[in-house]
């Protein structure tokens, strides 16, 4: 089964010549020139990723992208935008981007980057289920149920959650998280996992009984 790819992309001349590469690739693409019904499409179809341009009539690319992520929609997204600043990349990441291309770009390059962003999106849902005591991640889905009762946690805890559940044996010290949970930004500090960390064990062990995650003081975080 091909993936389905979203384009959005407001000049016209580009958007046919990125849908005519990736076709011949064998992907399956559905175009816009607006944001407009982008998200209805989200929610009606299997969508494996997005192309999205910054420069749009009627929305701002990333701010869009930054609302889609608010409404739970984590369909990878690969921004391909003229906007090429340093802080724009990082704006790009920091609303909800998986990956960026900057404009001018060449079509094999365009192409690269979404094969490689489906290979790493698909490896992670075709892990299936990932199970730690009585708490299931189910990758595919980005849930988290403990004891069968569904638990809401953010993109960012999930990830946590995740990275701890796979290195169960290990001691994570913080620039590992930063590094492998928040992308490496300098801008974060030891504070911020800390905080992340604490919010986190409030939700999946509210009553403080389970004790899932042990503090390992002057060093980081294991699951118990």
């Amino acid at each position: 089964m091909s993936s389905l790819i979203v384009i959005v992309e407001d000049e016209k001349d580009i958007l046919e010549l990125m849908e005519y590469h990736l076709a011949k690739e064998g992907f399956e693409t559905i175009g816009f020139l607006t944001t407009k019904h982008v998200q209805e499409v989200l929610e009606e179809e299997h969508v494996d990723l997005i192309l999205m341009d910054r420069n749009l009539p009627g929305a701002e690319g990333s701010e869009f992208v930054e609302s889609l992520r608010k409404k739970g929609i984590h369909t990878p997204v690969i921004f391909v935008s003229a906007k090429h600043k340093d802080e724009d990349i990082e704006q790009g990441f920091e609303r909800g981007g998986d990956d960026y291309i900057t404009k001018p770009f060449s079509m094999k390059e365009l192409v690269l980057r979404v094969k490689a962003m489906l290979r790493r999106t698909k490896k992670l849902s075709s892990e299936g289920n990932l199970t730690y005591r009585d708490i299931v991640l189910n990758l595919a889905a980005r849930v988290v149920t403990i004891e069968g009762e569904n638990i809401e946690l953010t993109k960012l805890e999930f990830d946590l959650l995740h990275a701890l559940i796979v290195n169960q044996n290990v001691v994570l010290d913080r620039d590992y998280l930063l590094e492998h949970v928040w992308g490496g930004e300098e801008v974060f500090q030891d504070r911020t996992v800390n905080v992340a960390i604490n919010r986190l064990k409030e939700k999946i062990d509210p009553d403080k009984t389970k004790e899932y995650i042990k503090t390992v003081r002057g060093v980081g975080y294991t699951l118990c």
